[in-house]
């Protein structure tokens, strides 16, 4: 059985049109062989009325409502676009089962609102195949061991996808959106920008990770586990998107040989610095710093430990509450706020000598201040103020003639 797997996002199944040029590429996969697995999204994004979001809303943070009663809630926005989608898929002639994330065999453990698959029994999504249905599953959810509803946290219909193309031994998970695959850089500022053909896993993660929006780096992570190819593709087009992969950055794609140093740029805005200074009598202080981070609740990133201190940063949203830990332990923070993460991207970074020198010049040649700086095996991150993060991703873009790819 030659299995496909298609993830249809929120704006995906959002109306009846768009519904319809999903069921196009159900019809497609179906005439080329496949048995079609499709994992759907709640509807629509924040103010439709069944998106994840508009359901959180029905109940205010004040109530006294428990992590588990909100995935029960959260799970109603995917039960709905499945059972529609299957109505509509239905009027094609299309024989089709709607199973939630549980029937499907999606366990997970019990960490309500942020679960984690445990194991997946793809027995019952087989036997509907082998009758010829198109098996609708919903994403984002499972259920534990005791048979109560969790769901994933963000990300989590991606993650559905690729878990059941592993469980499935898919040939392909295809991730529709509504673009056309992974970009080399945010086109909203880069004019320029143009479509990744292919990009391997480590890459795609690192610009998820670094503020890329397409697809969520935990269902990147789940599909390397057993080399799954993932197609990135636009829902309205019939263009194949973006392929990911474990090709590295001079491997052929098309009989063509690649060898680029960075795949993409991208950025994180709306962060504080904050650096935090070691003073005499202060031992441990590093380690006393991220423990009051972690015990608070308070995500840290871009982090750089060395004997004098600390620096790193938080979302702006986190300041204040971070702030007030630091002081009532009787620390005085150097506080930068409105910055932003530039990052380059590329699998052609490892070990190739230079490759800062031409970040620093493409940055500072602009007027930019940088005001921290690292870098891993495939990224190279900048911090910047804000106001400078368009100006600093175009010169990027630019210094790496990515336009041409």
């Amino acid at each position: 059985m030659r299995i496909l797997v298609q993830k249809f996002g929120g704006t995906s199944v959002a109306t009846r049109e768009i519904r319809e040029q999903a069921i196009e590429h159900i019809m497609e996969a179906k005439s080329l062989g496949y048995s079609v697995v499709v994992v759907v999204s709640a509807m629509g994004r924040k103010g439709d009325p069944y998106a994840t979001d508009s359901l959180l809303s029905l109940i205010d943070e004040q109530d006294r409502t428990s992590r588990r009663e909100v995935d029960l809630l959260m799970s109603c926005g995917e039960l709905i676009s499945g059972v529609v989608f299957a109505a509509q898929l239905r009027a094609h002639g299309v024989e089709t089962t709607v199973l939630n994330g549980g029937q499907a065999g999606i366990t997970t453990n019990d960490d309500f609102s942020r679960a984690q698959i445990m194991t997946i029994n793809p027995k019952r999504i087989l036997q509907e195949l082998e009758h010829d249905r198109v098996v609708i599953v919903t994403g984002f959810q499972g259920w534990t061991k005791d048979y109560e509803t969790t769901t994933l946290g963000r990300g989590g219909s991606d993650t559905t996808a690729t878990a059941l193309g592993v469980a499935l031994d898919a040939e392909v998970v295809d991730i529709f959106t509504d673009v056309e695959g992974i970009m080399t850089a945010d086109p909203r500022i880069v004019d320029d920008a143009r479509r990744l053909r292919a990009v391997t896993y480590s890459e795609i993660c690192n610009l998820a990770y670094q503020g890329a929006k397409v697809i969520h780096p935990r269902a990147v992570e789940i599909a390397m586990q057993k080399n799954i190819p993932i197609r990135v593709r636009a829902t309205s087009s019939k263009d194949e998107g973006t392929l990911v992969t474990s090709q590295t950055g001079t491997d052929r794609i098309e009989g063509e040989l690649r060898d680029q140093l960075v795949t993409g740029i991208t950025q994180t805005a709306n962060v504080t610095q904050i650096k935090v200074f070691a003073e005499p009598g202060m031992s441990g202080m590093q380690l006393k710093v991220f423990q009051a981070m972690a015990a608070n609740g308070i995500s840290v990133d871009f982090i750089n430990v060395n004997p004098r201190g600390v620096a790193y940063t938080v979302s702006d949203n986190d300041t204040d509450k971070a702030l007030r830990v630091l002081e009532d332990m009787g620390y005085r923070p150097e506080v930068t706020r409105g910055c932003a993460k530039v990052s380059a991207v590329g699998a052609g970074i490892a070990g190739v000598p230079g490759v800062m020198a031409l970040i620093l010049d493409a940055i500072t040649s602009e007027g930019i201040e940088i005001l921290q700086s690292a870098d891993s095996h495939t990224t190279i991150w900048c911090l910047v103020r804000g106001d400078d993060m368009a100006r600093a991703v175009r010169a990027l873009h630019n210094k790496f003639e990515l336009h041409a790819l």
